[in-house]
């Protein structure tokens, strides 16, 4: 079934069958869950969902590519196309039963990064999160502090989840080929943060601030939200730098604000 990839949309078919499977037994769905297919194109890791789940919601830009999803994926189950951007998709307007969400994807590396806050204002509602992401951003998501791939993303997202590599994928395995290589990541939302934040918009803020800041002392800056002295109040040294410090730290010193 022939389609030509489109750059503007960011399509790089996943086309690798040992890829594929390996994708199935790691989300390991069960039949009747809830589950939400992020641009599914020309259905590859679809066809192997949908037998499993007997119903699949697949939210999908390219209207041409629709009328093929559903030609491949005839007779394998209920298969519930939403034609949309997915960074405007109202993911919440698919629960029923109170039934949290699934969300698995191949992400198109242009719009990953926003594609995931969107998702994030949804972690109420979702059980868990499956994507394939350019290497060096999954890593980026799932890093730890003391590493220079941790910053914002990587605190910004772990306030919300518990993010693990699952494995990486070498750029083969789509077509086309892209020119970096790939990561499949899971992402599991916690029924509640662990260390809330009195004010998100403020921690938010204090995170961005810092990052962007990052070669600089948390002392300055930081200094724009708290001082020295009340740093070491809260055991947390200024001479640290950004990428030093936990999200529990973070959460902390926007508390402290």
């Amino acid at each position: 079934m022939f389609h030509q990839p489109r750059k503007r949309f960011g399509q790089n078919f996943l086309v690798d069958e040992t890829v594929l499977d390996n994708i199935i037994a790691a989300i390991h769905p069960k039949s009747e869950q809830n589950v939400v297919e992020i641009g599914p194109g020309l259905g590859a890791l679809t066809k192997k969902l949908l037998p499993l789940l007997n119903k699949l919601h697949a939210v999908e830009l390219d209207r041409d590519l629709i009328p093929k999803l559903k030609t491949s994926c005839a007779d394998l189950g209920e298969l519930i196309i939403h034609q949309q951007d997915a960074l405007k998709f109202d993911f919440a307007s698919v629960i029923q039963n109170k039934q949290k969400l699934r969300i698995v994807g191949n992400l198109p590396y242009n719009i990953s990064t926003p594609l995931l806050f969107h998702l994030l204002t949804f972690a109420p509602y979702i059980q868990d999160m499956y994507f394939m992401l350019q290497k060096e951003v999954a890593h980026r998501l799932a890093s730890v502090p003391d590493n220079k791939t941790y910053g914002r993303l990587s605190v910004m997202v772990q306030y919300y989840c518990a993010a693990e590599i699952l494995f990486d994928v070498s750029a083969a395995a789509f077509n086309p080929k892209p020119k970096v290589d790939s990561a499949f990541i899971r992402l599991a939302p916690y029924g509640r943060p662990p260390y809330p934040a009195n004010n998100f918009d403020l921690f938010a803020e204090l995170v961005t601030t810092a990052f962007t800041q990052r070669r600089k002392t948390i002392r300055n800056a930081l200094g724009a939200f708290i001082s020295a002295e009340s740093l070491e109040t809260l055991d947390i040294s200024p001479t640290l730098r950004p990428e030093n410090l936990t999200v529990e730290q973070f959460v902390r010193i926007a508390n402290q604000c």
